[in-house]
């Protein structure tokens, strides 16, 4: 019981609430009493001063030292309270009682001071009762006359029945608050959380089947709506995710599945006349042609499994980035000269600005990969005869490497994708052509993820019939990657 959170929340919100009323009953308790206590000193004390001065009066008046005790009594009448006078020895002249309370002398006369005391004495009569307030004081009426004692007896039965009614009270209302209040938390709690309970039934019913679904969202502004709202983010994260992922094994398996077929014609074809000719007639050209065709199909597999296997790498975040200090102009010339051969059996020039000296850091290899993959891309729809032109420069924090190509340019429509994983503007053009030109489409997205790795951007800076031109920016020195 105590795993459920509204189980919880009522118990801690009934826990607290108990708490402050006990704490507050308690102070509430104390304080009264020590009121009380006071207001009864006071009137005990009042009723001292009261007697003592009658007292005196009366023995100024010529009455004997009985008269005056008896005088003083009957004339002094106070409620809960209870009057005597005392010889200085003790023996008792005169005395009022109230109910069963009696004013008798707490201590040995001779232990009674001209200065008040106070004491509690217990109700032997009446347990339950705090008992009895007695003060006691030796006064002389009068000059030449034997002192005298006075007491005064204050029952505590009044104030013990306030304070009694003042428990029944705290008894009752306490407990009563506490379980109106435990009631009421279940109920907002019950209530407040209903949403997180529609969530979780909602969630429990999300699967990859239907990403598409959402979870409810009861109100925007509070936390639970915040969360309902970041928690269908991530589902659309998810959903973009398991279709990016979806598409990728959908072009993947395509791509595979074309230079495998072409083995596995080759491979018929070149059986299937063995067999007709018994083997012995075969033309060694004929097989020549044929291992041609699957030695140039096995060369597309294996770049197309490459490039997929770094993709992949990137995405688990396994490739880790090799920092090393290098110059990039002297890559960018490598990589050109090495581009040249793929050109000229095209018949397409590559042509490189002179650059200035730039020490650079980051990982060679990855960059060395990204340049190429411009080039190629640039090889493949440069027509013969044109020109791939490739310039370095630097502005501000940055070095900017310009990859400009002859060929017939993108169409507007398909520029926002090629970067895109499988994404080829000319897929059909693309698709029949043989091993040599054909692309599985991962080139460009490779690249992009290369220059973001180091912190810096691919884009494709335009696009015409007079060709298309990339641009690279990268930062001069990378403290992080």
């Amino acid at each position: 019981m105590l795993d459920s959170v509204r189980t919880r929340l009522t118990l801690w919100h009934a826990g607290v609430l108990a708490l402050v009323l006990l704490a507050f009953s308690a102070g509430v308790y104390a304080l009264l009493a020590r009121n009380l206590d006071r207001r009864t000193d006071a009137s005990v004390e009042a009723s001292l001063a009261a007697m003592k001065n009658l007292l005196a009066y009366e023995r100024a008046e010529g009455d004997t030292e009985v008269e005056a005790a008896h005088n003083t009594v009957l004339e002094l009448r106070y409620p809960y309270t209870a009057l005597a006078v005392y010889s200085s020895d003790g023996r008792l002249l005169a005395e009022t009682k109230f109910g069963t309370t009696q004013a008798r002398l707490p201590v040995a006369p001779e232990r009674v001071e001209e200065t008040a005391l106070f004491l509690t004495l217990p109700d032997d009569q009446n347990p339950k009762v705090n008992g009895t307030r007695v003060a006691t004081q030796r006064v002389t009426p009068a000059q030449n006359a034997e002192p005298n004692i006075i007491v005064v007896a204050y029952s505590l039965e009044d104030s013990h029945n306030e304070m009694e009614a003042l428990r029944h009270v705290f008894l009752v209302a306490v407990p009563l608050a506490v379980l109106l209040a435990a009631l009421t938390g279940w109920f907002l709690a019950r209530k407040s959380l209903a949403p997180v309970v529609a969530m979780a039934e909602r969630a429990e019913k999300i699967g990859a089947a239907n990403l598409s679904e959402r979870l409810p969202v009861a109100n925007r502004k509070d936390e639970l709506g915040r969360m309902a709202v970041t928690f269908n983010r991530l589902l659309t994260r998810l959903d973009h995710a398991f279709a990016q992922q979806r598409q990728f094994m959908a072009d993947a398996s395509h791509e595979l599945r074309t230079p495998l077929h072409v083995i596995r014609t080759a491979v018929d074809v070149t059986m299937e006349h063995s067999e007709e000719t018994h083997a012995a007639t075969v033309n060694s050209g004929e097989c020549q042609q044929a291992l041609s065709i699957v030695g140039e199909q096995a060369r597309r597999l294996t770049r197309i499994v490459d490039d997929m296997f770094t993709l992949a790498r990137a995405d688990a975040g396994q490739r880790p980035i090799q920092i090393s200090d290098f110059y990039f102009d002297e890559l960018v010339m490598a990589t050109s000269r090495a581009a040249e051969v793929l050109a000229a059996r095209k018949g397409v020039t590559v042509e490189v600005a002179p650059a200035q000296e730039t020490l650079f850091r980051g990982d060679e290899g990855l960059l060395r990969q990204m340049l190429l993959n411009l080039l190629d891309n640039a090889i493949k729809y440069t027509p013969s005869g044109g020109t791939i032109r490739i310039q370095m420069s630097h502005h501000n924090s940055t070095c900017e490497i310009t990859v400009a190509d002859a060929g017939p340019g993108i169409a507007s429509e398909a520029q926002s994708h090629i970067f895109e994983r499988f994404y080829r503007a000319d897929k059909s053009r693309a698709r029949s052509e043989s091993g040599n030109g054909a692309g599985a489409g991962l080139g460009l997205a490779i690249a992009r993820w290369i220059a973001e790795a180091h912190n810096g951007s691919l884009n494709l800076l335009k696009s015409d019939p007079s060709g298309s031109i990339f641009v690279i920016s990268l930062p001069h020195t990378l403290s992080k990657v």
